[in-house]
């Protein structure tokens, strides 16, 4: 891990002529070669490497209703959620981002505004739009556990007919809005993955929109990993998370080695840490819900000069 660690002049982008600069957003190009800065921002509160689900789950052993908090970036918190049966979360929504997660095992019935309602089972994502309320209730016979990422930082809105939660530092006063989120492409409110994965489907946009980015990337077998010499990429200003929806992921990480993490564990590299994500090798296919924002708008990986861009 040493080249990995000390060998940040070896990334960039291949240079082009000035005025073809001027492109859209993203990973648009022209190639070039640029230096970044770089350093290993630490693990700090709840973030780790990797979060493993059957820690949580043993910490939380004989309770039917809990929340863990597993992730708490800039952009994102991110929190491991039970419910017992018959248990309802009130029905809330954000203001300007995206509600989105995952169901780990149990089942609950999910309603976001102007959807039918869905009961969701393992394996089922979910993704309320900002401005749709949405509420969550166990109606199955074991507690539900289910990953949700809400905005870092934000206070939720409720519906008139519901009571908001005290914050403190906050008074909740009826206002009006006019504008409601939506389901542009790259966004649907639900998707079974159980039956998406048996008809052979491919990595996909989940949740999309100008801060939230959320892919399903499935990836294949492979016999061994990658030469420690192939980084994969990194990110100048944020911290890219996954959550292991199947299979078996390693996840290289500057200065943490290859971490793994299995089905329901979340695994985060943080902002100028090099990562390179691959299923665990000899384990077979694997699928993991990637989160980082800013996406649509324009997000930049650099990667290594010598190696070709990509993971």
């Amino acid at each position: 891990m040493k080249s990995l660690t000390s060998g940040f002049v070896a990334l960039g982008l291949v240079l082009a002529a000035g005025p073809a600069l001027a492109q859209p957003g993203g990973e648009k190009g022209p190639e070039r070669i640029v230096w970044a800065a770089h350093k290993d921002t630490p693990y700090t509160g709840v973030n780790k490497p990797v979060t493993h689900i059957v820690d949580i789950l043993k910490a939380h052993q004989g309770q039917k209703s809990w929340d863990q908090p597993v992730m708490l970036t800039r952009d994102y918190d991110g929190h491991y959620i039970s419910l017992a049966p018959g248990e309802k979360t009130k029905c809330m929504f954000y203001a300007d981002d995206r509600v989105f997660g995952w169901v780990y095992s149990g089942q609950v019935k999910i309603t976001i505004d102007g959807q039918q309602p869905v009961t969701a089972t393992k394996g089922y994502l979910f993704d309320a739009a900002p401005r749709l309320s949405f509420c969550m209730e166990n109606t199955g016979t074991e507690p539900v556990v289910f990953y949700r990422s809400i905005p870092a930082g934000q206070v939720p809105s409720y519906p008139e007919n519901e009571t908001p939660t005290p914050v403190a530092g906050y008074h909740y006063d009826k206002a009006k809005i006019t504008s409601t989120g939506g389901y542009e492409p790259g966004n649907q409110p639900f998707l079974d993955f159980n039956d998406y994965a048996a008809k052979g489907g491919k990595s996909r946009d989940f949740a999309m929109d100008g801060h939230t980015s959320a892919h399903v990337i499935r990836a294949g077998e492979i016999t061994k990993l990658p030469p420690d010499t192939s980084w994969g990429h990194f990110h100048e200003n944020m911290v890219e998370a996954w959550v292991v929806i199947e299979g078996q992921l390693d996840v290289l990480i500057t200065g943490k080695g290859v971490v793994h993490g299995e089905t329901g564990d979340v695994i985060q590299a943080n902002d100028t840490r090099w990562h390179r994500a691959t299923c665990a090798p000899n384990t077979g296919s694997c699928t993991r819900l990637a989160m980082t924002p800013r996406l649509k708008e324009g997000q930049v990986h650099y990667f290594q000069t010598d190696q070709p861009p990509g993971n």
